[in-house]
């Protein structure tokens, strides 16, 4: 298994850091006192053995290396038999597949990013114009990030853009979860699958008020939500009366009925006016949040739904995730990972000649196929999408794609 050859690896020293060290060497048996016993013969024997250290753990690393294409090369070709295996940098290949699923014929794009073979591979979300309420094709998304390779992202407002759902990039939160829909954990080196909640809380001396949400369209009246720069300039305006804090560096700088503008560095919460009556403007308060589960060494999440695939069986709980609707027969995306930490990207087309599209229960059926140990489901129909070195393979048009929020991109480490 890939994860087992890599745990037997050693960390090696770059060519740079062996002449530093022998320059190092030099210098003690230059300037060393009578006290101390090493000569310049010491300092080269020493600095010998050394490089041939070094030189040995680097063959044992192109060997290793060597080990683990090896195997995918193999398990490539025999998931994917007979089948044309495209090679898009070192560690990512595309496969383009045709497959009849129930009889009903079906055009699926995959895209597998194996970080095992090449660690300089960034997988991250981005947002289309960097703005929380924006669309722009796949196509744009992907040239800004100079991404080899794309695929549609999370939920979104369709008037407006605005991601629907947890969105994390370099650590930071961008968007709360709605309905503790599933998310799938990006780390340096492997991911993490859970539905995500939000936990957050508002002080005022002895009292604390439950915050509900942040940068998130306003699903209940009840709710409490905080909105900052990456909303946006200006906190949304509610259908119903409500009031408004502005907040910066701990302090209410305004309180009103009317939708407030965003500090820079600050933020404003959104909340109905009984709940912040005695709020006032001068007032020192406090905000703590996070995502549950915390993650420790997750730098981005990406959220869809429902679950397709939960340590390796079939799990879609359309019902708990309030995604009743989107059982049918529509074209899709999808992302998982393998045991071993190799990322699954799948598109599959439909509601166009030669492809019908497929329901959740087909689509976690091939995810599996795949190898997929934990998959979830993204945002599809219209929006489903990919974009590999400059073309779009994929798509309910694919010479003219539709705009997307945000994209999944996968791309030289930068």
């Amino acid at each position: 298994m890939y994860i087992e050859a890599l745990a037997q690896n050693r960390i090696l020293c770059s060519e740079k850091m062996v002449l530093k060290l022998g320059l190092v060497l030099m210098a003690l048996a230059i300037f060393s006192t009578p006290n101390m016993s090493m000569s310049i013969y010491d300092t080269g024997s020493v600095l010998k053995g050394y490089i041939q250290e070094n030189t040995m753990l680097k063959e044992q690393s192109d060997d290793a290396l060597f080990l683990l294409q090896k195997k995918w090369d193999e398990d490539l070709n025999a998931k994917y038999p007979k089948t044309s295996i495209k090679k898009i940098d070192e560690g990512i290949v595309y496969i383009p597949l045709v497959k009849y699923v129930n009889s009903r014929r079906v055009k699926i794009n995959v895209a597998e990013i194996n970080r095992n073979i090449n660690q300089d591979i960034e997988i991250i979300p981005q947002m289309s114009l960097n703005k929380m309420h924006s669309k722009s094709k796949i196509n744009n998304i992907a040239s800004q990030n100079n991404a080899l390779l794309a695929i549609n992202g999370s939920y979104f407002k369709q008037d407006t853009g605005t991601a629907l759902g947890a969105l994390v990039i370099d650590n930071e939160i961008i968007s709360g979860p709605i309905y503790e829909r599933v998310g799938l954990g990006i780390e340096n080196n492997g991911f993490k699958t859970s539905r995500i909640a939000f936990e957050g809380s508002l002080k005022k001396a002895s009292k604390q008020i439950k915050l509900d949400n942040i940068n998130q369209p306003r699903m209940m009246f009840s709710q409490v939500l905080l909105y900052n720069s990456k909303w946006g300039t200006r906190a949304p305006a509610a259908k119903k009366p409500e009031v408004y804090i502005s907040v910066l560096d701990n302090k209410i700088i305004n309180k009103s009925n009317l939708p407030l503008y965003i500090p820079q560095g600050g933020y404003v919460i959104s909340a109905p006016q009984e709940i912040l009556a005695d709020f006032k403007v001068g007032d020192k308060v406090e905000i703590d949040y996070k995502l549950n589960p915390e993650w420790e060494n997750v730098n981005h999440i990406i959220s869809g739904g429902p679950y397709l695939l939960k340590e390796g069986k079939t799990y879609i709980d359309v019902t708990n995730e309030k995604l009743t609707g989107i059982t049918g027969r529509n074209p899709r995306t999808a992302i998982g990972y393998t045991k071993d930490n190799v990322m699954i990207m799948v598109t599959v087309d439909g509601r166009k000649e030669g492809s019908s599209g497929v329901t959740l229960n087909e689509l976690a059926s091939l995810m599996k196929s795949f190898g997929c140990y934990e998959a979830i489901n993204l945002d599809g129909g219209s929006s489903t999408v990919m974009y590999v070195n400059g073309t779009i393979l994929t798509g309910s048009n694919i010479k003219n794609s539709v705009a997307v929020s945000n994209a999944l991109v996968v791309r030289r480490r930068v």
